[in-house]
């Protein structure tokens, strides 16, 4: 179960390191308040996206038009005009009336008319500012209706990019007043006449219950908002997209409006002039395109009336808000689907493919969380949107962006296998997995370690594999500096191609110099195996140059980018005919590299298996021009010897190592190689096993080592030069010393 349980978590390894940590960082930004703003417009795009309501016939509004103040010749009502249509609106006995207007010096004559008016109207309310600014914005309601406490206050809640999408119940001042609003007063008494009346909810006894409808009050980081002013009795504005029933001051002053169009109604009166500059932003301000639309004052106290009405009533719903906990477990939901979704899918249509189903699955998901929230905002819940949203997708990135660097990481472990050419030709080209292959021109260059059998028998394994790390790295870092592509490391040899799979003009000079800078680093190879006791390497290069063909050989499943041709055969040919620290290199190579600019110590005639011709093959030691590189000039002191060393030797065939034993006697030595005189005539490149042999103790076997024929000495074979391949330490010290010794 544990296991399974582990399997399981490393499984979805990704999800569970990206949902808390995209969580943490959206709900991290969303309490500095960098996204409040963001979901306050996601709030009025869900309040434009309703459909329409039908129209509250309950609210009239009188507008003062500018029209209205032309006819009048005056921007301020006197008090003649308002008491004469206050006493018009009243004789079609509205339930309320509300003035937003705020004044509280007498305007004109009238004033003892007006002041009856207000005596004689019981459902009329007076508006006053009670949040005041500054101290020259605080303006009073007329005293009368201050003294018979038929006041409410006309103050709107601005949010900080400007717009009213809250409204107050009751309104606090800095002295404490307490007052209700505007809207909530005519609301009232609009009620009152249905026997509905303020009372505390059942559940909470601060929140203000009137009909079916509890109001609880806004909170500063209720919705989308963080840290916000809830000062007050708020409430947000679930506002109507249809109009209210407007008529202009003139209209009613002159009797022209039907004669019960107020009757049993709220009835608003305010400016509806701009150049009063009684308007505001709303939720449906939207300022992508144009000047943003504005509200008039009283048409937003209108809503808020309307609002309390239908609420009482059960008509519509109050916007209600879950809990801070239950919004972050909303967020979290979100970012674990989009984390989900990509990591789920993560490898679908292959790893270096475009993957279709994690975006259109993202989308979906996205799609489904609008429309969740657009739903649950038509029954009144407003539940975030932005960082659910926010987190649906940055959950999604960043998973992308781990695979992205997973990529990366798979791109450089890759490229530890094959060359940056070809990993870049598998990741970005759409084609680059197929199995048809192409013909190409390319140099072949074959490296191995001579007597490298030898030397891993008499090797622990761990110190092979570090003797091998060592020269691998070495040559690899060469390899890659003139730019060619190890298609294998077989063992102790490396194959590397020039010109596959991009070609270029200079790909066999390319070659050939990276063979010569590979024999010049063999010297600190060898110097960093001899501080780690390891015993001494030589390694031999082939070279060869033809036409092959190059791509992927295998199956759908599985390949294996690959160059298939005879000139890989070639190389592989020459190159077992080097001896020690030795270059050598087809008449095609030398012919594409440039006979002026290659370095050639001496040519020979070889004739491979295969080959019913001899062909010629190149000792280099150096290739001029831009690269300029030589092997060191070697002069091997060769001394003769008096007391010529007996030996056994027998032939290397390919592989495998002959029966028969033949004798011989080395009769000149050097540190590199010695001349041997043999019963036996031995062919130039023949491989030997030479047994070093005691004749004072019966003919015993004091050590044995490998060594390869360079050159006869003279023409019937029997003297040959050979050049040693293999040694063990206990041999070289005894063949030094009989150097030293005959000194």
């Amino acid at each position: 179960m544990l296991a399974k349980l582990r399997q399981f978590l490393w499984i979805w390894r990704g999800v569970w390191i990206t949902v808390p940590t995209v969580t943490g960082c959206i709900l991290f930004l969303r309490w500095l308040g960098f996204l409040q703003l963001l979901e306050l417009a996601a709030f009025d795009q869900l309040i434009r996206l309703r459909p329409p309501h039908s129209p509250d016939s309950r609210i009239v509004i009188v507008g003062i038009t500018e029209t209205d103040i032309q006819n009048l010749g005056t921007a301020i009502l006197s008090d003649a005009d308002l008491a004469k249509l206050l006493t018009t609106i009243q004789q079609q006995k509205p339930r309320a009336i509300g003035l937003d207007i705020v004044r509280d010096q007498p305007e004109g004559t009238g004033q003892a008319q007006l002041n009856q008016v207000f005596q004689t109207t019981p459902n009329l309310l007076g508006a006053k500012k009670v949040i005041a600014n500054d101290p020259n914005s605080a303006v009073q309601a007329p005293p009368l209706l201050e003294e018979q406490e038929q006041i409410a206050g006309a103050d709107v809640v601005l949010d900080p990019d400007g717009k009213v999408r809250r409204g107050f119940l009751y309104i606090t001042s800095d002295t404490d007043e307490y007052l209700p609003s505007l809207g909530l007063g005519l609301a009232q008494l609009y009620l009152k006449s249905d026997n509905i009346t303020p009372q505390p909810s059942s559940q909470n006894p601060g929140n203000l219950q009137l009909g079916q409808a509890v109001f609880i009050p806004w909170e500063a980081n209720d919705g989308g908002y963080i840290r916000t002013d809830a000062g007050g009795y708020q409430m947000m504005l679930n506002y109507r997209n249809s109009p209210f029933t407007t008529v202009s001051l003139s209209d009613v002053l002159a009797n022209q409006i039907p004669a019960n169009l107020m009757r049993d109604r709220v009835v608003l009166i305010g400016y509806t002039a701009p150049s009063k500059k009684d308007e505001f932003l709303t939720p449906y301000s939207s300022i992508l395109v144009g000047n943003p639309k504005t509200t008039y004052g009283v048409l937003i106290h209108a809503q808020l009336t309307s609002q309390i009405i239908s609420a009482a009533f059960g008509e519509r719903p109050l916007i209600k808000t879950w809990s801070e906990p239950l919004e972050w477990g909303w967020i979290l939901l979100w970012s674990g689907i989009g984390a989900t979704i990509r990591w789920r899918w993560r490898y679908a249509g292959g790893v270096a493919k475009f993957s279709f189903p994690p975006l259109l699955f993202t989308l979906l998901a996205g799609v489904s969380l609008v429309g969740i929230c657009y739903l649950a905002f038509l029954q009144g819940w407003w539940i975030p949107l932005f960082p659910p949203s926010l987190a649906l997708v940055g959950s999604a990135i960043a998973i992308t962006s781990y695979l992205a660097h997973q990529a990366t990481t798979i791109r450089y472990c890759f490229s530890r296998y094959l060359t940056d050419e070809v990993v870049a030709n598998v990741l970005e080209n759409p084609d680059a997995l197929s199995l048809e292959m192409q013909r190409q021109n390319v140099t072949i260059l074959m490296s191995d370690l001579r007597g490298f059998s030898n030397i891993s028998e008499r090797l622990p394994p761990e110190q092979v594999a570090s003797l091998l790390n060592i020269y691998l790295s070495a040559m690899t870092d060469i390899i890659s500096q003139y730019k060619g592509t190890i298609n294998d490391f077989i063992g102790d040899a490396i194959l590397v191609f020039f010109g596959a799979p991009t070609q270029q003009a200079d790909d066999a000079q390319r070659a050939v110099a990276c063979a010569v800078a590979m024999q010049l680093a063999m010297s600190r190879v060898n110097q960093e195996l001899k501080e780690l006791g390891l015993p001494k390497i030589t390694m031999g290069i082939g070279i060869n140059t033809g036409e092959v063909v190059v791509g992927n050989i295998g199956s759908h499943k599985r390949t294996k980018w690959t160059v298939i041709g005879s000139p890989i055969n070639l190389a592989s040919r020459i190159e077992s005919y080097t001896v020690g620290d030795q270059i050598l290199i087809s008449e095609a190579t030398w012919q594409e590299a440039g006979t002026d600019g290659v370095k050639i110590r001496q040519e020979k005639l070889v004739q491979p298996k295969g080959f019913h011709q001899p062909i010629p093959i190149y000792d280099v030691v150096g290739i001029g021009g831009k690269y300029d590189l030589s092997l060191p000039e070697v002069r091997e002191k060769i001394i003769d010897l008096q007391d010529e060393i007996p030996i056994e030797f027998t032939v290397i065939t390919g592989k495998d190592i002959g029966e028969e034993r033949f004798w011989g006697k080395i009769f000149k030595l050097s540190v590199n190689g010695a001349a041997i005189r043999c019963e036996f005539p031995l062919e130039p490149l023949t491989s030997l096993q030479i047994y070093l042999v005691n004749p004072l103790s019966d003919n015993q076997i004091r050590g044995d080592f490998y060594a390869r024929v360079s050159e006869s000495l003279v023409a019937d074979k029997t003297a040959v030069w050979v050049q040693f391949t293999v040694m063990a330490p206990d041999v070289e010290c005894w063949l030094r010393n009989q150097m030293m010794g005959v000194e």
